[in-house]
């Protein structure tokens, strides 16, 4: 559950909020003003604020002003309480940039509605990759594990681009992350209309979650896709001559490839399942199998 700071200058009220909070399974933080409320914020963010719209100066539109301004706990929900009804006071609040708005009094059932709606939408905008906007690691496990649960054998497809480093360092960071979206476009649109799932590990590391028998074409489907959409971003002469001149680990100039996807399939039976991490061992074996020469880019293995 959440922890949350609450912030009113009424005792009464911010033992009755606090209470209904922490009866929900909430951990609580209280402050008696708006200067408390922001030391707190800095001292320790918790995962969400509710302030008074009124307790003196700085008042909760003040406090939540700063919250907002501080790229350090900009990402913070706040939610707004108070007993000004009006649209103006309703479209101050929003304009300080409050999340949410509850008008008092309020039904404590509505407060704990509100309070898990807010939890469900930072979760879902904290759970994205900046870059692709695909699901990001935590969303990933609960997929997994949730596949794992129903007892139904599955496979995990992990993608990532071969050879990225110099890549990125011949072309440049912004062709680097449009090959990075590339990437995640060519696996997202490959598996719409399945049971399948897409998550961005991160960098250039991408998770296909989907049935068995679906994982083969799933993958040959997107990295035929990615060699299609990557001349979009490159230069003509690379395009023409498929190669490029780079520096190696080793620091050595060499040729490489334009990159492609490779791809490693795992296929996962819940009865000989132990951990995630003895799944990540086993996909990073693939991985590195199919990384190998003669190996296609594609290589298979079971958990």
């Amino acid at each position: 559950m959440s922890e949350i700071l609450y912030a009113d200058d009424e005792e009464g009220l911010r033992q009755l909020v606090s209470d209904f909070l922490r009866h929900a399974g909430h951990e609580v933080r209280l402050a008696e003003n708006g200067t408390q409320a922001l030391a707190e914020v800095r001292r320790q963010p918790p995962d969400m604020v509710i302030l008074d719209y009124r307790m003196g100066r700085p008042d909760g539109l003040e406090v939540c002003r700063d919250i907002k301004a501080d790229p350090r706990v900009s990402h913070l929900p706040v939610l707004i309480l108070t007993a000004q009804s009006s649209i103006e006071d309703r479209l101050g609040g929003f304009e300080a940039g409050a999340d949410d708005y509850l008008a008092k009094p309020f039904d404590p059932r509505e407060l704990l509605a509100r309070v898990a709606a807010l939890t469900r939408q930072v979760q879902r905008v904290l759970d994205r990759n900046p870059t692709t906007g695909l699901a990001g690691g935590q969303a990933i496990e609960r997929e997994i594990q949730r596949r794992r649960q129903s007892g139904d054998t599955f496979a995990v497809c992990y993608f990532d681009l071969d050879d990225f480093k110099p890549f990125a360092d011949r072309f440049g960071f912004a062709v680097a992350d449009e090959a990075i979206r590339e990437a995640g476009r060519s696996v997202a649109t490959t598996v719409e209309g399945r049971d399948a799932f897409v998550g961005h590990v991160g960098g250039d590391d991408f998770v296909a979650v989907c049935r068995p028998e679906d994982a083969k074409e799933i993958v040959l489907t997107a990295r035929a896709r990615f060699s299609q959409g990557l001349p979009r971003h490159l230069p003509e002469d690379a395009v023409r001559a498929g190669v490029y001149v780079a520096r190696d680990r080793q620091g050595v100039e060499r040729e490489f490839r334009l990159t492609r996807l490779s791809a490693a399939i795992v296929s996962v039976r819940p009865e000989r399942w132990t951990t995630l991490e003895a799944l990540g061992e086993r996909v990073a074996e693939a991985k590195r199998q199919s990384k190998t020469p003669g190996g296609g880019g594609i290589a298979e293995a079971e958990l």
